[in-house]
């Protein structure tokens, strides 16, 4: 069987200062891969692979290359060293309000954030109810997205995003938002989607979360993979180096 995610010795490293990644000029000049003064590796030599239907859990404290993983999985940044294959589709359940355009209403950023990730016109129109009454914007259809509040928001992102049919969920950390029962209606999405065999990413803090979801872990420190085993394997061996939390 094929995987969904192959990430084989994979590296990225960033500069301290402002500017960021490496300028173009520096990657046409050939730039050693060693690290120049001011840059730093944000994960290096990161090798594990993901199966069809398997719910993984990325572990450690703030800092340690987590997010990045992610967004290297997700394609929105680019590795210095390694790769990374994804088959199959992603739904990027990752800065959630990202994307959406203020000044358009909700009816319009709907359809626009939809099409934008590849759901056919007549699938928006069909789901587009469903995606409306579960961000509970029923009364706000019409109203433009830079007035909603920030839990609106976020109950409008989720919703559209999780309707996709993409086989890879990437979850960054979203169930940390929204109130009580936003987030019980979240976990139960969640569900529905691992129980039809999609495969999970998640990053989080939440160790309650990880537990209920995942079944293996990533535990990343200092940019580099320093277990890859069970969840409870992980999770145990994470909170003896830092404390439970």
């Amino acid at each position: 069987m094929t995987a969904a995610i192959d990430v084989q010795g994979l590296g990225i490293r960033f500069r301290r200062n402002r500017r960021g990644r490496r300028s173009f000029k520096d990657l046409f000049a050939g730039a050693s891969r060693r690290s120049r003064p001011g840059e730093f590796w944000a994960l290096r030599d990161v090798s594990f692979s993901v199966m069809p239907g398997e719910s993984i859990g990325v572990v450690g404290r703030n800092g340690q290359g987590k997010s990045t993983l992610l967004r290297l999985v997700a394609g929105v940044l680019l590795p210095d060293e390694g790769g990374v294959e994804v088959h199959g589709g992603v739904a990027p359940l990752i800065e959630l309000t990202g994307g959406f355009v203020g000044d358009l209403t909700v009816r319009e950023n709907v359809r626009l954030t939809a099409g934008l990730h590849g759901m056919p016109r007549a699938e928006v129109s069909a789901r587009y109810d469903d995606m409306i009454a579960f961000a509970e914007l029923e009364g706000f259809q019409d109203t433009p997205y830079k007035h909603l509040s920030n839990g609106m928001k976020v109950r409008l992102a989720f919703s559209v995003v999780s309707q996709l049919e993409e086989p890879i969920l990437l979850v960054d950390e979203v169930l940390a938002v929204g109130d009580k029962a936003f987030r019980e209606k979240c976990y139960a999405r969640i569900d529905e989607l691992l129980t039809e065999g999609r495969t999970l990413f998640f990053v989080s803090h939440n160790e309650r979360d990880l537990r209920r979801f995942c079944t293996r872990g990533l535990y990343l420190d200092g940019g580099e993979l320093v277990l890859d085993s069970t969840i409870t394997d992980v999770l145990d061996s994470y909170n003896a180096d830092h404390g439970a939390k």
